[in-house]
């Protein structure tokens, strides 16, 4: 089974997550991919393939050297997006991508076209797989895990490469940011890893996001709108007056690269009571802590206007930014640039505009950089992954195993 075969029978598999469940994984069909997944990997001859009741699969390819080498990891989740069904995907390949429109579904006008997506005219003369346009791909991430699969097949044909012990991870629910919570870092046993989960060919990525949630409560009163002066207090109203008391200008629509900013993700409500969902994000840990501040400093605003206690806010942190725990063993983004080089691949180091389970992980105790999976426009119908892309991170994998037991 070739890469391409690999990751077209993974998104057969629907292992869409949902962030409401409350148990691990959050659904049953991603334990039913773990379950393929772990009896491909003993087909494989993999060492100490464990599966847990949480739906962690974790593997060991053995070193074939006597050479004392770092054991070192790969990491890629298998749940794809709630944000659209991962139901019946039903794949193509468009082989030597001409440059021109794709119709991925005439009957309901759905066109992966350079001009909505010019990232397209980047693969021009290579295979892309799409969809049919009524579901998404899936290779966020399951790109990632063929290529690992792909690599670890490769190390094995290829038994002059020499490498060190490699342990391989699958994890559920990274979508719904429950991915790195019950990874087992200790039984994994890694010095450093390396999650495959991202976009375009060439990136590298050590830092993201500190992100955090915010939840406002406000309060209002009710009272019969022909007699309500003076007395009525609308929540939905004041939860307005709150929004735009927010800088128009730092929100997700308005900033790129490294500018932080508030996106409000829910609102409703009623007069007597209304609630506003925020996530707040920004690469600078000091600026993120201001920000918080300045959500709490907003709500005091409009308590001072109308009273304490109209508004509340719950602030929860989520991820923060795993430079501060990257930098002290730089190495490791030194040899994934290298790999990269070796591979043919022009490295992209780039900030995430996100998080990723590695930057949790590098909070556990296991440093974790981000390597590119391939694939691109990710959680919708336009999702698309070039066949080129995914065998060039499959040997970025081959080269970190190889450079980290020549170092």
């Amino acid at each position: 089974m070739n890469i391409v075969e690999r990751f077209l029978k993974y998104v057969s598999f629907d292992t869409q997550s949902d962030e409401n469940s409350g148990v691990t994984p959050s659904t049953s069909k991603q334990m039913v991919f773990a379950q393929y997944l772990k009896g491909e990997l003993e087909a494989l001859g993999l060492e100490d393939i464990e599966l847990d009741e949480q739906g962690y699969l974790y593997a060991t390819l053995p070193a074939n050297t006597d050479k004392e080498v770092p054991t070192i990891g790969f990491i890629a989740h298998m749940d794809t997006s709630p944000d659209m069904t991962g139901a019946n995907v039903n794949p193509r390949i468009v082989y030597n991508y001409d440059g021109s429109d794709i119709v991925l579904c005439e009957e309901e006008n759905v066109v992966l076209a350079p001009s909505q997506f010019p990232e397209l005219l980047d693969h021009q003369g290579e295979d892309l797989i799409v969809t049919d346009g009524k579901t998404l791909l899936g290779a966020d991430d399951k790109a990632g895990i063929a290529e690992i699969v792909s690599a670890v097949v490769y190390l094995q044909q290829h038994p002059e490469i020499k490498h060190g012990k490699i342990r391989v991870g699958f994890n559920p629910d990274e979508e719904i940011g429950l991915g790195a919570h019950k990874f087992d870092v200790a039984k994994f046993g890694c010095e450093w890893a390396y999650t495959m989960d991202g976009g375009e060919v060439g990136e590298l990525e050590f830092e993201n996001f500190n992100a955090a949630a915010a939840k406002i409560q406000v309060k209002g009163r009710n009272v019969h709108p022909g007699y309500a002066k003076n007395k009525m207090v609308n929540a939905i109203r004041v939860a307005n007056e709150f929004m735009n008391l927010l800088p128009e200008n730092e929100t997700p629509e308005s900033t790129e690269g490294y500018e932080g900013f508030y996106h409000v993700v829910g609102v409703e409500g009623s007069v007597e009571e209304a609630t506003i969902s925020y996530i707040i994000r920004d690469h600078d840990r000091s600026k993120f802590e201001e920000r918080k501040e300045c959500i709490k400093a907003w709500g005091e605003t409009i308590n001072a206007k109308y009273g304490a206690g109209t508004v509340t806010v719950d602030l929860k942190d989520q991820y923060y930014n795993m430079r501060m725990q990257i930098e002290p063993v730089m190495h490791i983004i030194d040899t994934a640039f290298k790999a990269m080089e070796e591979a043919g691949v022009t490295p992209k180091v780039k900030a995430i505009r996100g998080g990723t389970d590695g930057a949790q992980l590098s909070f556990k105790g296991l440093p974790c950089p981000n390597i590119f999976a391939g694939g691109l426009n990710f959680h919708g119908r336009y999702e698309f992954v070039p066949v080129q892309s995914m065998e060039k991170a499959m040997m970025v994998v081959v080269k970190i195993a190889e450079l980290v037991a020549k170092s």
